[in-house]
C-alpha cells in the first residue's frame, strides 16, 4: 500500500488528539480526511512528513516505515510527498516564478535560468502562466494557493497533501482549486490527500473520506456510503448541523 498508518497515537499534554487511528490510502486517490475542528485532522498529515512524530504506532510510505527516520533520511520523503499549507506561504520579494523555482534551485542544483524555465512550466499546470512574473500581493488568494500548488510539484511528487486547500477563498475559487486538485490525480497520477471540512469538496471530488472523530476513526468509506449512513455523529457532520451527537 503507498501510504498506511497503523495504530497511530498523539496526545499534547494531557490533550489526546489521536487514539489509535488505523487506515490506508491507495495509489492515485483523491483522498479526505474529515471531522470537526480539533479532531487531528492536520496532526494526522502532518505526521505523514515528520513536521510531527507519533507517541505511538508506524506510518509507512511505499512499504518503509517513515514515522522514526531522522531528519536527514526524511529528505527523500519530503520530495516524494509535498504539502501545500492552508495559507499559500510565499515569499513576497520573489515573482511567482521565483518562489515556484526555489526548491529546483535549492534541491537539483539547476542554475536560476532553468528552474525558471522549469517553474514556468508548472505554473502553466495550474494555469498560472500569465502571472508567472506577478508577485504575490498583486494575486487573489485563489491565484496564490494555485503558485503554492505549482510549487509543490516542482519535485514531481508522487503524493501531495493539502491542509484545507479551500479556507478562506471565495467559492469559485474553491471550485477551481477543487478541479485542480482531481486533475492531478486523473492527469498526472498524483495520490491527493485533502484535509478539509467543505462539503461541497468532499463529495465532489473525494473517492474515499476519513472521518476523525474524538480521537478514533468514526468512518471510512466512499463519499454516497456517507450520505447513505445510518451513523448520527457522520449523518450531523454531513449535514452540516451545529447541535446533537457531536456535542456530546
Amino acid at each position: 500500500m503507498p501510504i498506511v498508518f497503523e495504530n497511530i497515537h498523539k496526545a499534547f499534554g494531557d490533550k489526546v488528539i489521536l487514539d489509535g487511528v488505523d487506515f490506508r490510502i491507495d495509489d492515485g486517490e483523491c483522498f479526505f480526511i474529515v471531522g470537526a475542528s480539533g479532531a487531528g485532522k492536520s496532526v494526522m498529515i502532518k505526521h505523514l512528513i515528520g513536521l510531527l512524530r507519533p507517541d505511538q504506532g508506524e506510518i509507512y510510505l511505499d512499504g518503509e516505515e517513515v514515522s522514526r527516520l531522522s531528519e536527514r533520511d526524511l529528505y527523500p520523503v519530503r520530495k516524494k510527498c509535498a504539502m501545500v499549507f492552508q495559507n499559500a506561504t510565499l515569499f513576497d520579494s520573489m515573482t511567482c516564478a521565483e518562489n515556484v523555482a526555489l526548491p529546483l534551485r535549492k534541491h537539483t542544483g539547476r542554475s536560476h535560468g532553468q528552474a525558471l524555465e522549469a517553474a514556468r512550466e508548472r505554473l502553466e499546470l495550474v494555469h498560472m502562466q500569465d502571472f508567472a512574473d506577478s508577485y504575490p500581493a498583486e494575486l487573489g488568494d485563489g491565484m496564490k494557493k494555485r503558485v503554492a500548488i505549482a510549487r509543490a510539484l516542482t519535485l514531481d511528487p508522487r503524493y501531495v497533501l493539502f491542509d484545507e486547500p479551500t479556507t478562506s477563498l471565495d467559492p469559485v475559487s474553491a471550485r477551481r482549486t477543487d478541479a485542480l486538485i482531481r486533475s492531478l490525480c486523473d492527469d498526472l497520477g498524483v495520490t491527493s490527500v485533502v484535509v478539509s471540512h467543505d462539503l461541497v469538496s468532499i463529495f465532489s471530488i473525494a473517492d474515499r473520506i476519513a472521518m476523525l472523530y474524538k480521537g478514533h476513526l468514526r468512518m471510512l468509506g466512499t463519499p454516497k456510503e456517507f450520505q447513505e449512513t445510518d451513523d448520527p455523529v457522520v449523518r450531523q457532520f454531513v449535514r452540516g448541523e451545529a447541535e446533537g451527537p457531536m456535542d456530546v
